[in-house]
């Protein structure tokens, strides 16, 4: 049996693959995320397992907050236009998370949605990679 929060981090990846977005998406779920800049040229949706904290209720059950982080990268010509669609993605991506379930793991819910930084400058200055992560929470009880 899967830990929780892979279940979880999976949901994720089943739901950003069966989504409908502005631009196909394909998810993987990755440990440690490392691709060569040459892989960079398309689009890369990497979901990581990022933490849990649990919170008693009473005595025979928890609260778990398991935070995924969503990570959105590829290499930009750096034109206003292709920065813009990678941002509008983004966008999509996190309001399709903040109004439903995920469809392989229903009884957990969003609770939070989180984009900081918007972009990491460093990767689009020094690399030319357009790079953000989503730190999507989901709450679960048991």
């Amino acid at each position: 049996m899967a830990a929780t929060i892979l279940a979880i981090a999976d949901a994720v990846v089943a739901e950003l693959n069966t989504a409908r977005f502005s631009r196909p998406v394909v998810a993987q779920r990755h440990y440690q995320p490392q691709f060569d800049l040459s892989e960079m040229t398309d689009l890369k949706v990497t979901v990581v397992p990022r933490s849990l904290v649990s919170q008693p209720l009473d005595r025979s059950s928890h609260s778990f907050d398991y935070q995924i982080d969503v990570a959105v990268q590829q290499k930009t010509d750096m034109s206003q236009a292709s920065l813009d669609a990678m941002m509008a993605l983004v966008e999509e991506i996190a309001d399709h998370f903040r109004k439903r379930p995920l469809s392989n793991y229903p009884s957990a819910r969003c609770v939070e949605v989180k984009n900081e930084p918007i972009y990491l400058l460093e990767h689009l200055h020094e690399l030319r990679v357009f790079t953000t992560v989503l730190s999507v929470t989901y709450r679960a009880w048991r």
